[in-house]
């Protein structure tokens, strides 16, 4: 088994990380936007560090901050629109059926 791969630790995204990746990801950027883009994702690090430096001894992983409850309604017949009602606004009928262009 291989030894966990260790990650670079960056605390600042720098104008010319981001040029790179910009080229990498085939982006023209303006000046403005790289520097934006520096600012915003050094923001970002910001935040993961604090994270990163909290003692999670003991703290169960979690998909989410909250338990999730199935929001949907019961799934049970209901009464439906007959076929006039249905194609009651159609642009072109035909034979109780929907006309739509042939694609083929």
């Amino acid at each position: 088994m291989s030894a966990p791969h260790k990650v670079e630790r960056v605390d600042e995204i720098d104008l010319a990380r981001v040029r790179h990746v910009a080229l990498l990801s085939r982006l023209d950027l303006t000046d403005d936007e790289v520097q934006r883009f520096s600012r915003d994702l050094t923001g970002i690090l910001v935040h993961i560090n604090k994270l990163a430096a909290l003692d999670l001894t003991g703290v169960e992983p979690t998909s989410h901050a909250l338990a999730l409850e199935n929001v949907f309604r019961d799934d049970e017949p209901a009464p439906s629109l007959d076929n006039e009602q249905a194609l009651a606004n159609a642009p072109e009928k035909e034979d109780d059926c929907f006309r739509v262009p042939q694609i083929i």
